[in-house]
């Protein structure tokens, strides 16, 4: 110690700062934040109001941020023997379980006021059932009981579109929900790939992720079938909701085409992790430039060019 009142844990308020930086597992939040986007510029038509974009992301962030250190208060016991997980704040003891309530209290809190009062309670109310989703159906109903937690309690991170969506049009429209379903049913091959990375680490603790139960040869095939759920999905943006052009369905096909490709890669070596930290890493990217491609379609001047290729096409056949 350097004679501080710190923790003992800590040296400055520089680490205290970074610790509960980290309790809120900052890496997982803008996966979230690009969904959210996303949908905000689909019900925009491009046309968003950039305050608008600010405070909904703001107070997105808050949420998830929220959820995440309930999550790692309520999984403290885990992740102490996990070893992915053991020097987070909580187990390694830099940050107290009271402080850590107070936090979440605050983060959430400061979430619903600054969306309810500047944008709108209807995505205020849906960005508090995101966290409720999260920690009640996902970290203490299925996580720790069910080897399908993963797909139902994927839920929770499938609301973020909703409250974009509602952000910007003060209702959840037919296009919301399929930007719902698109993020629902690719969280499965997205944290399955994971599981496959650290299966020992959930084998350890008790925690029934599918390769645990079932093992890698039943969850690469799962994974195969939402991957195919997943490309679908995206379709359905296209044909029949008419809420994207031809320069999202570029998008879609191409990193549709990957996925498979990675997956297929998985399917033939099922056991390597390096091919499953591979099928992980390009779900991330899948998902943030699908949400890019969704962006860059909304523009008008895409729309515009999507009607060229298309008319230029109808000229050629």
């Amino acid at each position: 110690m350097t004679g501080t009142t710190l923790s003992p844990r800590h040296e400055n308020w520089k680490q205290v700062i970074h610790s509960y930086i980290q309790l809120t597992k900052p890496r997982i939040i803008p996966l979230l934040l690009i969904t959210t986007a996303a949908s905000m510029w689909i019900a925009s038509q491009g046309q968003i109001d950039p305050k608008l974009l600010l405070i909904t992301l703001l107070g997105g962030s808050l949420a998830a941020a929220s959820a995440q250190v309930m999550n790692c208060i309520y999984d403290r016991d885990i992740d102490y023997e996990m070893e992915r997980t053991r020097r987070r704040p909580i187990p390694a003891g830099r940050i107290q379980i009271k402080d850590a309530i107070i936090f979440a209290i605050v983060l959430g809190s400061l979430s619903f006021g600054l969306l309810a009062i500047f944008v709108n309670l209807l995505s205020a109310a849906l960005a508090m059932a995101g966290i409720l989703v999260y920690m009640v159906i996902y970290t203490h109903l299925l996580k720790r009981n069910h080897p399908q937690n993963i797909v139902i309690g994927g839920a929770a991170g499938a609301i973020p579109p909703l409250v974009g969506w509602a952000a910007v049009t003060g209702e959840i429209g037919w296009a919301a929900w399929v930007l719902f379903a698109l993020v629902f049913v690719w969280t499965p091959p997205h944290f399955w790939a994971l599981a496959l990375m650290i299966r020992d680490d959930y084998a350890k603790v008790g925690v029934p992720m599918l390769p645990v139960v079932e093992g890698e040869a039943a969850t690469v095939k799962q994974i195969w079938v939402y991957t195919w759920m997943t490309i679908f999905t995206s379709i359905l943006l296209i044909y029949p909701l008419h809420s994207c052009g031809g320069v999202y369905g570029l998008f879609a096909l191409g990193l549709g085409a990957g996925f498979l490709a990675k997956v297929q890669q998985l399917q033939e070596n099922q056991t390597d992790k390096t091919v499953a930290k591979a099928v992980f890493k390009y779900s991330i990217a899948y998902m943030m430039l699908l949400c890019t491609g969704m962006a860059i379609d909304s523009f008008p001047i895409s729309h515009q060019l999507s009607q060229r290729l298309l008319i230029g096409l109808s000229h050629a056949l």
